[in-house]
């Protein structure tokens, strides 16, 4: 306790310009700083560290002393397997049960990702590595292989017919798919009842649907039954048959995430029903709208049997898909690694290597169609004028 003088000074309070700071007993340890979340202390990075190190020398002892497992594939394995049990071993000496199993799933989790990303990009990799020759020449993008023998060169022929016919088709299928797809899943999330229920186990049967039997649904019915020729738009319609099913149980869970009281605002203010999704739902659930296209586009854009079965091939640019045959990317390749001579396996993995190309574009113009507007604030416009 503080004594103070009649006379003398106040000690309970802090002289002018000072700062006043608090005594602690001697016999009350002293403050620890709480450690940010999210970082590691040095103690948990040498433990993570060390056991993916020692891991290291485990795996390679194992598969190159001991055990008869040479290669890179064993090798990456056991570095994985010994990498999850010295973490677990060593996080047991030092923390709880928690702690082993928290690691143990993240370093699992993180493990499992590095291989996804790996297996992607030794993909596009090895794709890219076969099949620059052919793309690296402008007539490959501008010419067609008409006139072009499949062993002639790279010089020579392209792929053009195959990229428009591959737009043409897939913009038919989406511009078929979508409203109906969207329009499926609105009506199994906004109407429900005991008809929605039906639809949507159909919609979840067909999501596994092969595609030749699409393609041998649309051969049967529009070609044969209906005397229609084989063209671009039969081609169209078998994609439509694949691409439906995937929009629509992708449009349905993401419809079913808009939260409920917007629903209720809306018509609580007076709206319908039709209004409050046309102007409420839709435009909230937009992005993941666009991840459902993007996923049926991707469904799509690669198939081979459909195209083949209700297009067929053509060598020649092609423009009108109501009649003849109309050639694709995917079809392109198969007939060229069929062919098997050098000059027309590289051209299907150039093909190949377009088609990447195109697909990422297509995925990035339907991310940005999806973006949400920027709406600027009337107030701020007002005060600035």
């Amino acid at each position: 306790m503080t004594t103070l003088d009649r006379n003398g000074p106040d000690l309970s309070q802090p002289a002018p310009g000072k700062t006043f700071l608090p005594s602690y007993d001697d016999d009350a340890p002293p403050p620890v700083p709480r450690a940010s979340l999210g970082r590691m202390t040095p103690d948990e990075l040498f433990v993570r560290a060390g056991a993916w190190f020692a891991a290291l020398g485990l795996a390679w002892v194992t598969t190159q002393r001991l055990l008869p497992m040479p290669g890179i594939p064993w090798f990456l394995l056991a570095w994985f397997f010994f990498g999850l049990v010295v973490t677990a071993v060593a996080t047991a000496a030092t923390g709880t049960w928690i702690d082993v199993k928290d690691r143990v799933a993240a370093s699992l989790v993180t493990g499992l990702a590095l291989f996804v990303g790996a297996a992607l990009v030794s993909v596009v990799t090895y794709v890219a590595v076969k099949g620059y020759k052919p793309v690296i020449n402008l007539n490959f993008w501008f010419d067609d292989m008409a006139g072009v023998g499949p062993k002639d060169a790279f010089d020579q022929g392209g792929i053009r017919h195959a990229i428009i016919g591959s737009l043409i088709e897939i913009g038919i299928a989406v511009a078929i798919t979508l409203p109906l797809g969207v329009g499926t899943a609105v009506f199994m999330t906004e109407v429900g009842g005991t008809f929605a229920r039906i639809v949507r186990t159909l919609v979840e049967a067909m999501t596994a649907l092969p595609s030749i039997v699409a393609g041998l649904f649309i051969y049967s019915v529009w070609i044969i039954a209906l005397g229609n020729p084989r063209s671009g738009f039969a081609a169209s319609l078998a994609l439509s048959v694949m691409m439906l099913p995937i929009i629509a149980r992708a449009s349905d869970v993401v419809l079913r995430v808009v939260p409920g009281g917007l629903r209720e605002a809306s018509l609580a203010l007076g709206a319908s029903r039709w209004r409050t999704v046309w102007h409420v739902v839709l435009p909230t659930a937009r992005p993941g709208l666009a991840t459902a296209l993007i996923l049926g586009i991707a469904r799509g854009i690669g198939e081979t049997s459909p195209v083949l079965l209700t297009s067929g091939a053509a060598d020649f640019t092609k423009t009108n898909p109501f009649e003849g045959a109309m050639n694709s990317l995917p079809l392109f390749i198969f007939g060229n690694v069929r062919s098997g001579n050098d000059e027309g396996i590289q051209r299907a993995y150039g093909a190949a290597l377009v088609l990447l190309i195109l697909v990422l574009v297509l995925f990035v113009v339907a991310r940005l169609l999806a973006r949400p507007r920027k709406t600027t604030s009337r107030r701020s416009s007002k005060a600035g004028s």
